[in-house]
Order: structure tokens, then C-alpha cells, then sequence
């Protein structure tokens, strides 16, 4: 039996915030989510992830970073302003499981992360055609991804800058030093995670979609100012319970040196049963 070390140091709370209620996926604004059933717009998935990952800035800081993995899940809904607890369960010093539990004893998602002993080889960049600044995708259907997984995705560049740094926390001072734009300034999960978001989203409209899962692996710190570019590919499409699901694979690399800092397997539902 694995014996657990101590990891109240690592268990946190906070207020969740709701990064993206102007989103183009309207699941994110009151008034759609409520449709669905839903208390009000859903705090987006990334920004989950990124509480879930807090505990492992903490524990392994930069290291983390640099070469770290999580597989992040979500599975309850999670309101702005709500109250929340991230808490923390160590079985060995290179392993962190995470569950975030909402206010109303509700568990919204859960984690796993490790430090990599051997990091793996790094993706290597395709130089797939990037999307012009005004591009308009096409509506989501199954035989547009089809389409798109035989002849290939557009990618899409995103920069990591010091105007209007997407950040998980309404307060930045709340965060790590690492991931305060005023001090160390490197890109916290959301972001990054963000990007795999804005790739699928940008190679077919999505209204509303739901992220549900993403498995990433950091290869490098990603620093302020830094401009990246997704590549994405397809890996699967099918339909379960009456809701229609995707599955890509995303790489990020830096524009500069085309070296990868983060790949995500990202699963989301873009199409909700009954739209």
C-alpha cells in the first residue's frame, strides 16, 4: 500500500471566475446555459484546470512547468463567484491527485499530475497552414471534421503578452509568483490549455460546446511576451447519450524557435443533445 505524504500544504480555496462570459460559445453566458438546465454560465473548463493544477505550481514550481503532466477532468459544472476547495492527496513525491469540490460538497473535477522522469520527445513542428486573421469557420458537423481530419487543420497563432493575460483568478496577487504577469510572468494552464480551446473552435463554430477533458504534457515554461503557434489533428469522432464529441490532438510551439512547449489531447462535446 503507497503511503500517503502530507499534503494540506497544497489543498487551497478560492472564488471561481468566470473568464469567458463574452465567449462566442454561449454556454459560458447566463442566458443559453439556463436553457440547458444549467444555474448560470459555466466557468470554462480551462480555468478548472488551472485551480486543479495550482496545487502543483506549489508543490513543484517551475520544475512543473517545464516538464510536468496533467490529465485534468471535469464533471459537475462550476459557477462565477462560487466558492470552491482544491484538495490534495500525495502517494509519491513525483505524483499529485486533485479534486475541486464546489460549495455545495459537489465534486466539480478532478486530477492527476506528475513530474516526468524521462520527458518525452517533443512533437515536432508540420508548418500546417495558419489561418488568416479573418477567417470564418465553418459550422461543426460531423462530416466537417471528417473533412478536416482527412485533409488536415488550420493553425492558428496565440501570444502570451502583458495586455490582458487571460489569468484563472479575479485578484492576480492570488496567484503564484510564477504566474503573476507583474513578477516571473510565466502562462498559467488556463491559457495554455485556452489555446487548444481557441484551435478547435477557430477550425469549426462551435455554439454552445462543452470541454471536458484535456491529458497535456509541458515540455517548457512558457515566458511573457511570447508569441505560439497550435497545429491540431483530429483523433476521433463520435456520439454517446445523444451528445455529438470530439477528440483532438493539439501541439503549441514557439513561433520564434518552432520548439514545442505544451502538447493536449483535448475531448469536448460540440453538440449538445437536443441543439
Amino acid at each position: 500500500m503507497a503511503i500517503e505524504l502530507s499534503s494540506e500544504i497544497y489543498d487551497w480555496e478560492g472564488i471561481a471566475f468566470n473568464t469567458a462570459p463574452d465567449s462566442e460559445n454561449k454556454i459560458h453566458g447566463d442566458d443559453l446555459a439556463q436553457q440547458y438546465g444549467f444555474e448560470g454560465g459555466l466557468v470554462p473548463g480551462v480555468t478548472i484546470s488551472a485551480y486543479l493544477a495550482h496545487p502543483a505550481i506549489k508543490k513543484w514550481g517551475k520544475e512543473w512547468l517545464d516538464h510536468g503532466y496533467a490529465n485534468c477532468r471535469i464533471t459537475s459544472p462550476l459557477y462565477d463567484e462560487e466558492s470552491f476547495s482544491v484538495k490534495s492527496s500525495i502517494t509519491d513525491e513525483n505524483k499529485l491527485n486533485t479534486i475541486l469540490i464546489r460549495s455545495n460538497g459537489v465534486i466539480s473535477a478532478n486530477a492527476e499530475m506528475h513530474l516526468s522522469d524521462d520527458k518525452p520527445i517533443p512533437p515536432t513542428y508540420r508548418g500546417d497552414k495558419i489561418a488568416d486573421d479573418d477567417y470564418k469557420p465553418p459550422v461543426a458537423e460531423k462530416h466537417i471534421w471528417e473533412k478536416l481530419q482527412y485533409e488536415g487543420c488550420l493553425a492558428f497563432k496565440f501570444n502570451w503578452g502583458e495586455i490582458n493575460p487571460l489569468l484563472y483568478l479575479r485578484d492576480e496577487n492570488e496567484l503564484p509568483h510564477l504566474l503573476q504577469p507583474q513578477k516571473e510572468g510565466y502562462s498559467n494552464l488556463a491559457f495554455l490549455l485556452g489555446c487548444s480551446n481557441w484551435i478547435l473552435a477557430g477550425n469549426a463554430y462551435m455554439n454552445p460546446w462543452i470541454h471536458l477533458q484535456t491529458i497535456s504534457q509541458n515540455y517548457e515554461a512558457v515566458e511573457m511576451n511570447t508569441s505560439l503557434i497550435a497545429e491540431m489533428e483530429i483523433n476521433k469522432i463520435f456520439e454517446k447519450k445523444g451528445h455529438e464529441f470530439i477528440d483532438v490532438y493539439v501541439n503549441l510551439f514557439k513561433e520564434n524557435d518552432k520548439k514545442c512547449v505544451m502538447s493536449v489531447n483535448l475531448t469536448a462535446i460540440y453538440k449538445l443533445r437536443g441543439s
